[in-house]
């Protein structure tokens, strides 16, 4: 079922830019990879792993893993027709409801036989000890071995050597599962991809910051917690090279991503992943445009491609999502300053602390400079619990308030 529905969504996007080349968007290109991975994932002959999200995707891509973490395959198994089926499942397999969506509709999805039983599981223990349980759980169940890399809280250089310690014992275990070991020249290359694909993501971001971005609120949704998944091969560069031509030709064209674009805002952690009217009703009401994601962007520096370890363990650990609150909340203050936004909506998506636990001190924290937060009581993954018309009506209110609110950025 989910290959046939990755097959239709590659023919369907080839198909309709064969049918008109001038629809070839960026987006479009993105989407694409996302399918041919989603092909590999269920293929019979791939071999495969599961992941946590702070996983260095580049080394399994490296070893011919074909990898992805756990959260966001929920995404987009919620995003088809049975995503509540799956969800409703992992409930009645003694789940909770206002437990993680994510993680339900993982658990939901393996009790289904809709997970590819893989190779082996690899698991970080940040940004989210719920990602680690899910990842112990199906380990369990489909009886393969997991491999659990500790990453610690600080960025002292005791603890980048440990955590470097550990990514190359991660490379043994892949290896020993495989019988495939790592070739130093392959290495070599998919680390120089994955810093060409850095230096092109930083240019896409720094496009976005003009005013008025490039930048619409589909843009670049996602793009980067996904992105990972594609570092060390050369779509990673091909995909932030569109973005860049695509957000360059607007700039040149005085095209703005936003037509007419009057409010800029920033999106928190987690983006909603089924279908929401909240974004078409942000840029078509109030001309807003979401003009930064908070996962958008670039923490870490190039990696040396003949010692990539130690660069690895520092890109974990610089993970925006990754240490303590204050960390994360002087992160968004940077960006809020760098974009110029107006406001900041919060998904404080259910059963997620790392989401919901800092929204009081993120709250006070941005008004110090002057930028108000909407924080959204919401699941991010279980429609069955999202209510459209109350959210609308708390968005409206917000905007409404912005509107009438002096800019931070024009004193």
């Amino acid at each position: 079922m989910m290959l046939q529905y990755f097959e239709n969504l590659e023919s369907g996007i080839n198909n309709a830019i064969k049918e008109n080349p001038e629809s070839a968007s960026a987006r479009k290109r993105y989407t694409i990879e996302i399918a041919r991975l989603g092909k590999r994932l269920y293929s019979d002959t791939d071999r495969k792993a599961w992941a946590g999200a702070l996983v260095p995707f580049d080394l399994l891509n490296t070893m011919g893993v074909t990898s992805c973490y756990a959260e966001f395959m929920a995404s987009v198994l919620v995003s088809t027709d049975i995503g509540m089926e799956l969800l409703e499942n992992a409930e009645q397999t003694g789940y909770a409801s206002d437990t993680c969506g994510y993680h339900r509709a993982i658990i939901g999805a393996a009790h289904k036989c809709l997970m590819p039983i893989p190779e082996f599981l690899i698991s970080t223990t940040s940004p989210c000890t719920g990602g680690q349980a899910v990842l112990e759980n199906l380990a369990r169940l489909f009886k393969r071995d997991l491999f659990v890399i500790h990453i610690p809280q600080d960025e002292s250089d005791q603890s980048v050597n440990f955590l470097a310690d550990q990514i190359e014992d991660m490379v043994e275990f892949v290896a020993n599962h495989t019988g495939s070991p790592l070739d130093k020249n392959k290495q070599c290359k998919a680390i120089e991809n994955t810093n060409k694909a850095r230096e092109v993501m930083s240019d896409v971001y720094n496009l976005a910051k003009q005013v008025p971005s490039p930048a619409n609120g589909r843009d670049l949704s996602n793009f980067g917690i996904v992105m990972p998944l594609f570092f060390g091969t050369e779509a990673a560069v091909e995909i932030a090279q569109f973005y860049r031509d695509e957000f360059k030709s607007r700039i040149n064209a005085n095209n703005s991503g936003v037509p007419g674009e009057s409010l800029r805002l920033m999106w928190l952690q987690n983006r909603i992943q089924f279908k929401n009217t909240l974004v078409k009703m942000l840029e078509s009401e109030y001309k807003a445009a979401i003009v930064i994601d908070e996962l958008n962007d670039i923490t870490w520096d190039p990696i040396d491609p003949n010692d990539p370890y130690v660069g690895l363990a520092r890109r974990s650990i610089s993970s925006p999502l990754h240490g303590t609150a204050k960390r994360r909340i002087k992160h968004i203050i940077e960006l809020a300053e760098a974009y110029r936004i107006d406001g900041a909506i919060n998904p404080c998506h259910w059963g997620c602390r790392q989401g919901t636990g800092a929204r009081g001190l993120i709250d006070s924290s941005m008004k110090e400079i002057g930028v108000p937060v909407l924080n959204l009581e919401v699941d991010c993954v279980d429609r069955g619990n999202f209510a459209e018309g109350q959210l609308i009506t708390r968005i409206e209110a917000f905007m409404e308030m912005i509107e009438s609110h002096p800019s931070p950025w024009k004193k």
